[in-house]
C-alpha cells in the first residue's frame, strides 16, 4: 500500500486536515454564535441561511467556511475571499464581498478563537487521544526497524528503510517517508516528513504553538489546527521543537539543517538548503527564504521575512524584515558593517572615559 505523499511534501495548506483534527458536524451559523454567548440579533439576516463546516484562511476558504479578517493586512484577502461568513472587525466591513456574511466584532480574534473552539472541540486532548485509540492499522513498508519501546499510533505510515529509535512516539495519522532516521525519545504529531529526514534524540515535531487571546487576563487558547511539513532531507538537532501551524502549516523546505535547541514558532515556513544553528528562535509565522543562514542564538521576531541567501549573525535579533543577500548582526539587527562601526566608536568612547 502505497503512502499518502505527494503535494503533502510540497505545499502548504491552508484549511485544517482532518487526518489529525476532527471537526464538528456541519451546523447553522446562527447555532454556532448563539453557542458562544454572542448576540446575532442586529447582524446580517443571512446568519441563519449560512451552515458551518469547518474553517479556513480567506484565501481558500469556501461557501461552506467561516474565516477571520481581523487586521488591516488582510484587506486584499478579505476583498476576494469566497467565505460563507468572516468574522470581521469595523474598520474591514467595507472590504466583505456582497456574498459574504459578515460578522462585525471590534475583537474578531477573540471571537473566532471561541468558535474554532466549537468547531474542532478539544483539540488538545483530541490529538492526544487520538494516539490511544483503536483505529486504522498502521502501513509499514519493508525493511523498516523500529527499537524498543517505540508508540506507533494509529493510521501511521512508515517508509522503506526507516530507522526509528527506542521509545519514540509517532502520533496518530503520521506519515514518515523512506529511508528516514528517527533517533530516541523523539515524539511526532500531526506531521507529514519527506524522504531521507532525519531527527536527532528527544526533537518535538508538531507540537502546539503558542497562540493566545485576551492576552494576560483569560489568556484563552487559540486552537492550534495546522501541520508540521518537513520536506526531503531535512534534518533536525536535539532537542529541538516545530510547533505544527495555527490552520496553515509549519513548512521546513527540503535540504535544510537545524541544529540543537532550536525553536521553530507556528506557521514558520523556511525554504530549502537554510542552515540554523544552535538556541536559534524564530516566533510564530516568520518567512525564511531559501539559503539563509542563522548563528548560533539570533532570533527573530513574528511576521518578518528574511529574505533569500541572507546572513543573520550569532545572537542577533532581528526586528524588521531582512533582505536578500543582506548581513545582520546586533540586537536590533543591523547591515553588519553599520554594527561594527557602532562597536568601534563605542569602544573608543569608552577608552576616552577611562583616560
Amino acid at each position: 500500500m502505497p503512502l499518502r505523499r505527494g503535494l503533502f511534501y510540497a505545499s502548504v495548506q491552508t484549511m485544517v486536515d482532518t487526518r489529525f483534527h476532527a471537526v464538528a458536524a456541519p451546523q447553522p451559523l446562527s447555532a454556532l454564535l448563539a453557542a458562544v454567548g454572542f448576540d446575532a440579533s442586529t447582524a446580517d439576516t443571512r446568519v441563519a441561511m449560512v451552515r458551518i463546516s469547518g474553517a479556513r484562511e480567506l484565501v481558500v476558504a469556501g461557501p461552506e467556511h467561516l474565516a477571520l479578517a481581523g487586521h488591516v493586512d488582510y484587506r486584499g484577502d478579505l476583498a476576494e475571499t469566497l467565505a460563507g461568513a468572516v468574522i470581521v472587525t469595523p474598520a474591514l466591513l467595507d472590504s466583505v464581498p456582497a456574498g459574504v456574511v459578515p460578522i462585525v466584532v471590534p475583537r474578531a480574534q477573540e471571537l473566532f478563537t471561541e468558535l474554532l473552539h466549537r468547531l474542532y472541540p478539544g483539540d488538545t486532548r483530541a490529538v492526544f487521544a487520538a494516539g490511544l485509540a483503536h483505529g486504522a492499522a498502521p502501513v509499514v513498508e519493508v525493511d523498516v526497524q523500529l527499537g524498543q519501546n517505540v508508540v506507533v499510533g494509529p493510521g501511521v505510515e512508515i517508509g522503506a528503510g526507516t530507522v526509528i529509535g527506542a521509545n519514540t512516539v509517532i502520533g496518530a495519522g503520521v506519515a514518515i517517508g523512506r529511508n528516514c532516521v528517527i533517533g530516541s525519545n523523539v515524539s511526532i504529531d500531526c506531521a507529514y516528513l519527506g524522504d531521507r529526514v532525519v531527527l536527532h534524540p528527544g526533537a518535538r515535531i508538531g507540537t502546539e504553538g503558542f497562540g493566545w487571546v485576551d492576552l494576560t487576563r483569560s489568556n484563552r487558547k487559540i486552537p492550534q489546527l495546522g501541520r508540521v511539513i518537513l520536506q526531503d532531507g531535512v534534518e533536525i538537532g536535539a532537542n529541538s521543537t516545530i510547533d505544527r501551524g495555527a490552520l496553515g502549516d509549519t513548512v521546513i523546505g527540503e535540504g535544510t539543517k537545524i541544529d540543537n535547541l532550536v525553536q521553530i514558532g507556528h506557521n514558520c515556513r523556511i525554504g530549502r538548503n537554510c542552515l540554523i544553528a544552535g538556541m536559534v528562535g524564530l516566533a510564530g509565522t516568520t518567512i525564511v527564504e531559501d539559503g539563509v543562514m542563522f548563528g548560533a542564538n539570533s532570533g527573530a521576531a513574528g511576521h518578518l521575512t528574511i529574505g533569500r541567501g541572507a546572513v543573520v549573525f550569532a545572537r542577533a535579533g532581528v526586528s524588521k524584515d531582512v533582505p536578500a543577500g543582506a548581513r545582520v548582526a546586533g540586537a536590533p539587527a543591523e547591515d553588519v558593517r553599520t554594527w561594527r562601526r557602532s562597536i568601534v566608536a563605542l569602544r573608543r568612547l569608552t577608552d576616552k572615559g577611562e583616560t
